[in-house]
């Protein structure tokens, strides 16, 4: 540590002329451990939940068992300042001893750092583990809000919307939306969903579009605005059916999750929806919501997204973050991420990939009483191209806000 310190302060011009070394093969992954044994590495990751902490510290433990590698926390309140960091070292000539040895990231901050030439690789796909992802049937796992991954990041978590509805109230729950639109119909005001631009009213919305659209292909492509009125249209069509059967009859909508997790708590509303796989046995258990509550998904693959590891392109220790991020992608530590007494945090692994042993890891987990199981889940569907989401959401409002 002592070393890296001196390192940050030393003048531009001795850093510069310091010698270069060839990055590692992804490919040749005995010379990629070979070399990661005995760094250190430094992973910029948000430290805003102490079971997420804790479970890196677990994940430190691990590797430095394992491949004598010291894994390094960095704490920091959003990822966009490992970005920046990186950005400014760039700009100063950094080029060969960056700060940042690997990044918990996504979304924007991946884009930029693409789009910056910020980033090492590719070296993903040729992890030990990635396979075990399915990537050939799982595009999830190679974009990142529509931004092609091109082996720029390693995929390591995975959420996605679910419904969730009271057993006692429901006999038969909805697999579509269309279905959606004629339960709605049979039991006014037994459903509503979070208020766009809340994220989760951004979801209901976006996922609605993905089922009822005819081409989905170009929600994942920068919207143009002279696509944006027939490629949406079937939306409308079914938000103005559906609303008046809607709790309230579509007039007023809850603010975020919360508020939609308290109507189904009281009895006001028998389906709901929730970005969380565990949110409704978490309910249960803290008595928010009864214990008759089960989760559900539709037919055809619901919204979803990944959060990955990526390598600056001037990380000092690529091959300690590369091995670093393989075990995060071993059946292991994606098993023990899942289980809700730790973290709870869905895997990004197909188990029908897995060993028997490796599926046993999985098959053992208690993920409480309403939670799905994971080959109960379906199709992770990407999310669309933000363009899209930003332009659905400023239509929603001034057709819906008021009305």
């Amino acid at each position: 540590m002592l070393n890296r310190m001196l390192a940050s302060t030393l003048p531009l011009a001795l850093l510069l002329s310091a010698p270069l070394h060839a990055a590692p093969d992804p490919g040749d992954w005995e010379s990629v451990l070979d070399e990661a044994r005995g760094q250190t590495v430094y992973w910029y990751a948000w430290a805003g939940e102490e079971r997420i902490n804790d479970y890196i510290q677990w994940t430190a433990r691990q590797v430095a068992e394992r491949h004598d590698i010291e894994l390094v926390h960095v704490k920091i309140g959003d990822t966009a300042e490992a970005v920046s960091r990186v950005l400014a070292e760039k700009q100063a000539g950094n080029h060969e001893r960056g700060n940042v040895d690997l990044i918990w990231i996504n979304g924007e901050n991946f884009a930029t750092m693409k789009a910056n030439d910020l980033l090492f690789g590719p070296w993903s796909e040729q992890l030990p583990h990635y396979p075990l992802t399915d990537p050939d049937n799982t595009p999830a796992v190679r974009y990142d809000w529509t931004i092609p991954v091109d082996g720029l990041e390693s995929p390591w978590s995975s959420s996605q919307v679910v419904f969730y509805y009271d057993t006692a109230l429901v006999d038969e729950h909805p697999r579509s939306m269309p279905e959606l639109l004629d339960w709605a119909r049979e039991n006014p005001g037994d459903f509503t969903y979070a208020r766009v631009p809340n994220f989760l009213g951004n979801a209901f919305i976006t996922q609605a579009l993905l089922e009822l659209a005819e081409d989905t292909d170009i929600l994942y492509e920068p919207m143009r605005e002279e696509d944006f009125d027939e490629v949406s249209a079937p939306l409308w069509a079914f938000l103005d059916e559906l609303h008046p059967h809607l709790w309230r009859s579509g007039r007023a909508f809850p603010a975020n999750s919360s508020e939609l997790r308290r109507l189904m708590g009281d009895g006001e509303i028998s389906i709901a929806l929730s970005f969380s796989t565990t949110e409704a046995s978490g309910a249960i258990a803290n008595f928010e919501l009864p214990d008759s509550v089960r989760s559900y998904v539709h037919d055809h693959g619901m919204i979803g997204n990944m959060s990955f590891m990526a390598i600056p392109y001037n990380a000092q220790h690529k091959a300690g973050a590369m091995v670093v991020a393989d075990y995060l992608l071993s059946p292991e530590a994606q098993a023990r991420k899942q289980d809700p007494v730790v973290w709870g945090s869905g895997t990004v692994l197909s188990l029908a990939t897995l060993e028997p042993a490796d599926r046993a890891l999985f098959d053992d987990i208690d993920l409480g009483i309403a939670t799905l199981a994971p080959d109960e889940l379906g199709e992770l569907l990407g999310q669309p191209h933000p363009s899209w989401v930003d332009a659905l959401a400023d239509a929603w409002q001034a057709r819906y806000v008021g009305n």
